[in-house]
C-alpha cells in the first residue's frame, strides 16, 4: 500500500487550497489536496513538509492529523494520511507548473476529485457545514 499524505489547508474566509494533478501524474487533469508519498523511513509530517515545500512552495510550521482513508483504485492501493495545515509560511502556488487555487467549501463539488478523496470532501462539508470550530 502506497503511504501518501496529504495536507488540508483552509483559509479564514473557508476556501480551501486543491491543485491540478499535472499531465505526467497519476490521474492526470483531476482535482486533489497537495501531497505526495511518504518515503522510506521517513515520518509523515516530515514528508507533508518537503512535499508541501517541492508542490507549493510553502513551508509548513504546524499540522495535525485529520483522518486516515484507504483506498484501493484497483491498480494501487492509497493509505491517504490526511493531515489539517494549522500554519505556514510562504504564498502557495503551483511550483511544479501545476494550477493552485483557493476555493470555498461549498463550491468544492465543481471539481472532480480522485475517488479515493470523496471521504475527504464528505468531512470537509460536513464540517463546514455543521461550522466546527476545530477545523477552521
Amino acid at each position: 500500500m502506497m503511504h501518501v499524505v496529504v495536507g488540508v489547508m483552509i483559509s479564514a474566509e473557508g476556501e480551501v487550497l486543491i491543485a491540478q494533478r499535472p499531465a505526467d501524474k497519476y490521474k492526470p487533469g483531476l482535482w486533489e489536496f497537495p501531497g505526495g508519498k511518504v518515503e522510506p523511513g521517513e515520518g509523515a509530517f516530515k514528508a507533508l513538509q518537503r512535499e508541501l515545500h517541492e508542490e507549493i512552495d510553502i513551508q509548513v510550521e504546524s499540522a495535525v492529523p485529520w483522518m486516515q482513508v484507504k483506498y484501493d483504485y484497483g491498480d494501487r492501493k492509497v493509505l491517504l494520511d490526511t493531515w489539517r495545515v494549522t500554519k505556514f509560511m510562504g504564498e502557495p502556488h503551483g511550483a511544479e507548473g501545476q494550477e493552485v487555487r483557493w476555493e470555498k467549501i461549498e463550491n468544492l463539488i465543481r471539481y472532480e476529485f480522485p475517488a479515493g478523496n470523496k471521504l475527504i470532501l464528505e468531512r470537509l462539508r460536513e464540517n463546514f457545514l455543521l461550522r466546527r470550530i476545530d477545523l477552521f
